[in-house]
């Protein structure tokens, strides 16, 4: 007898209408019918022999077809006998020691940076990313990256709006003179000043829109992630604010930049200080399979969750909101996709923030 065995690493996700195949290994995820879960499910128990009897000439040829899809697409393979006690699951547990994994600040002051460097090596924090409405001089930056030298931070992100000193030699001195800054973003670029190199260290862009930061929480197929480790944390906890901290420019403490509520200041309060507060972290838990849609959603552990924007329609025993992103316009039960920005009812809770 004959038995089909998913590659540990491929993660079904089943949606109201279509389910999704990640491959955690190849970072790709695919859609396919809902159907095809039912077939999957079945060569979890049966073997292939088994499930060809249940079925007439037509479906039979399905089942075929499915059957060598999931070998071409290299989700799985066929094994003879005792398949189900050689190949043991991968683990979902997710695993940080961090005790704050990331901090979003939008950055008015450079210097403010002094004052966080401390708590950043206590709470093990691992990426800083910097929004600013201000120009970045080439030395504004190596100033950033050299006040974390020798920090436990590994990587510095920067949205920056760019200015007409940012030429070739502004960029190649940041690759020569920058470790941690892997990701330079330079916006209201009215045209692509140079041809960007590939062997820059880290990766530059250039556009030529606003970035405001209230624009953050779109949900987007470009966004999406099928990285192990953001698909495990996202099946576990929130997918956006868990082990997460902003500061805005007001230099309120906050779950998110974009969030109402504020946990102190920056100049009075520390961030070791904040995160003790059991109100920091009631987000944390909240999962997509918590969320009112997403939670019937394929995408819901490849998507991340906006709790600073959203419809505004359920709130949980625990009186926390678990409503569907405002910026989502995919619905999971037609497995369609809208413009969330002209739907009516959408606007009307936008316009309200």
């Amino acid at each position: 007898m004959r038995y089909f065995n998913l590659f540990s690493n491929t993660l079904i996700t089943r949606g109201a209408q279509r389910i999704l195949i990640s491959d955690l290994q190849r970072e790709t995820s695919e859609v396919y019918p809902l159907e095809f879960y039912d077939i999957i499910e079945e060569l979890k128990v049966k073997s292939i022999e088994e499930i060809s009897t249940l079925y007439d000439d037509e479906s039979k040829e399905i089942f075929s077809q499915y059957l060598n899809l999931l070998l071409d697409k290299e989700y799985g393979f066929i094994t003879e006998n005792d398949w189900d006690k050689s190949f043991p699951p991968i683990s979902y547990e997710y695993n940080n020691p961090s005790f704050i994994n990331d901090l979003f600040i939008e950055l008015s002051d450079i210097s403010i940076l002094e004052k966080l460097k401390q708590s950043v090596e206590n709470l093990g924090i691992k990426y800083l990313v910097i929004h600013s409405k201000n120009y970045f001089t080439v030395e504004d930056i190596i100033r950033i990256e050299q006040t974390f030298a020798d920090s436990v931070l590994s990587g510095i992100e920067i949205f920056s709006p760019y200015h007409k000193n940012i030429d070739r030699n502004f960029i190649e001195e940041l690759n020569v003179k920058t470790i941690r800054v892997y990701h330079l973003t330079f916006y209201n670029c009215k045209k692509v000043p140079f041809r960007v190199k590939d062997e820059y260290r880290f990766i530059l862009n250039f556009i030529k829109d606003n970035i405001d930061i209230s624009s953050c929480g779109k949900i987007d197929i470009k966004y999406f992630n099928t990285n192990i480790t953001k698909v495990l944390e996202a099946f576990n906890h929130n997918s956006c604010l868990h082990k997460k901290i902003g500061i805005d420019s007001d230099g309120n403490i906050k779950n998110c930049p974009l969030m109402p509520e504020s946990f102190g200041n920056i100049h009075d309060t520390s961030l070791e200080n904040v995160i003790k507060n059991p109100g920091f972290k009631k987000y944390w838990n909240i999962t997509k399979d918590h969320i009112e849609t997403c939670k019937d959603c394929e995408f819901r552990y490849i998507c991340t969750d906006c709790r600073a924007f959203t419809e505004k329609t359920h709130i949980n025993k625990d009186s926390l909101d678990t409503s569907k992103p405002l910026k989502c316009g995919y619905n999971p039960y037609t497995g369609i996709w809208e413009d969330w920005s002209k739907n009516p009812l959408k606007q009307k809770h936008y316009t309200k923030l």
